[in-house]
């Protein structure tokens, strides 16, 4: 190896965008000091952009006001990778976050505000990821060949933890293990699911911002190596009527500034402190409201549909999957709550400020939850819980009335998140599966 590609050359800074897509440029190492010291200048219309760069409409920005200029971003010099397939001198990765007007709604920033809230009550929050996915014998090619139609899953059969097939996909689990070590991504566990392809990958639980930013590297370069080995990975929620659907879910527990865990009480009922009971509460009387966040996009209403195996209503319980809201774990530190509610394609940051966010309120004003489910919960009459929008304009309508979202994650982003949604909702409007897959199968 060369002097000259041992030593950094360059270096790529990326934003999340709402999406959970990584955007950015490779820049000169020289150019980085300076970057730091200052910031760099990126266009939040980039937080405008639908997976395949439709352009929404996010007033002030992309709409007949907006000039599509650049906004200066703040470099994360703790957040540091190493990309794989680049040279070493080439793998330096940053994440920015947008300051200035596009701070508002730039998803890492609005966790952090989430977050800073949740220190002054004396709570920190502790969280991870699981997130599905379905791998493809298909390339962008093939996708267009086909027209997005007939395709071939990785595996043919639903095979939930089968380790023939775990063992027949041996290369991809240990390729994707290699390139999380590089990117810092605690990968816990990966499994078959119940679907043709069907696979589930587990993030550790951490606190600040890296469960979600390694959830969203996850997401990205896990594509990035399905496509390497011409496949395809594909996180839409509904991708097929015929398929199960694909979540994305978020386990939260809390501690205080010490670390003492906040949600165990030993002699209550289900070890479960007031302050859980209350979160549990928030999050049964907000997250209704919210749901635009946990459902971003127009496929991800299919997800709800009966027998996909997704919530019925934001109901809770002890070791119950059937619930939106399963209360999990044993031991203090283990004890926590496991929100089922979101779709995979939802972005790691809006899923754990909202999570956190409706989960606060309530400890905060002390609501109570309603009773427990016990049993199935998808039986009629069994659960215990308020619904939630099961279509987009109606989830675009209560995100814009919620003065939960408007306090905790900010009136600018309920205003900018509400309008490139409805931009999306009117684009797509009357767009069968296929169209869906076209917009959404690659990237979304």
């Amino acid at each position: 190896m060369t002097e000259h590609s041992e030593r950094q050359r360059f270096a790529t800074i990326a934003v999340v965008d709402t999406n959970g897509l990584l955007r950015g440029q490779k820049v000169a190492a020289r150019a980085l000091p300076g970057l730091m010291e200052h910031g760099m200048g990126m266009a939040p219309a980039q937080l405008a952009l639908d997976p395949t760069d439709e352009i929404l409409e996010l007033p002030g920005v992309t709409d007949e006001t907006g000039d599509f200029h650049d906004s200066p971003l703040r470099i994360d010099p703790e957040s540091l990778r190493h990309m794989p397939w680049e040279a070493p001198g080439d793998a330096a990765l940053y994440l920015a976050d947008f300051t200035g007007d596009a701070e508002a709604f730039c998803p890492r920033a609005v966790l952090r505000r989430v977050l800073a809230r949740a220190a002054e009550m004396g709570i920190r929050p502790r969280f991870g990821f699981e997130v599905e996915f379905t791998l493809f014998e298909e390339t962008h090619q093939s996708l267009t060949a086909k027209g997005y139609d007939g395709l071939t899953t990785a595996t043919p059969h639903a095979s939930h933890d089968l380790i023939i097939y775990q063992s027949l996909q041996s290369e991809f689990y240990g390729a994707l293990a290699d390139i999380c070590e590089g990117l810092r991504v605690d990968l816990a566990k990966l499994h078959e699911e119940i679907g043709g392809g069907f696979m589930e990958a587990c993030i550790g639980a951490g606190t600040g911002l890296e469960p979600a930013d390694q959830c969203v590297l996850l997401k990205n370069f896990l594509r990035v190596l399905a496509m390497r080995r011409g496949q395809s990975a594909c996180f839409m929620p509904r991708w097929s009527e015929e398929a199960d659907s694909q979540s994305m879910h978020i386990h939260v527990s809390l501690a205080d500034m010490n670390g003492t865990p906040l949600f165990w009480e030993a002699e209550a009922e289900h070890r479960m402190s007031e302050r859980f009971r209350h979160f549990i509460g928030g999050l049964q009387a907000h997250m209704g409201d919210m749901m635009l966040v946990f459902a971003p996009t127009v496929n991800a209403y299919r997800r709800f549909a009966e027998g996909t195996f997704a919530p019925p209503a934001l109901t809770w319980g002890p070791e119950n999957r059937t619930t939106a809201f399963r209360v999990v774990g044993h031991g203090p530190s283990a004890l926590r709550v496991e929100n089922r509610l979101p779709g995979s394609d939802a972005n790691p940051h809006f899923v754990a400020a909202a999570t956190l966010a409706a989960g606060l309120a309530g400890i905060r004003d002390r609501i109570e939850p309603h009773a427990a489910t016990r049993g199935n919960g998808y039986v009629p009459g069994t659960g215990h819980g308020p619904d939630f929008p099961r279509d987009m304009d109606e989830a675009i309508a209560r995100l814009r009335a919620s003065d939960c979202a408007a306090e905790w994650l900010g009136p600018r982003f309920v205003e900018a998140f509400s309008a490139t949604r409805a931009s999306q909702r009117a684009q797509l409007a009357g767009a069968t599966l296929i169209d869906e897959r076209r917009r959404f199968f690659e990237l979304g």
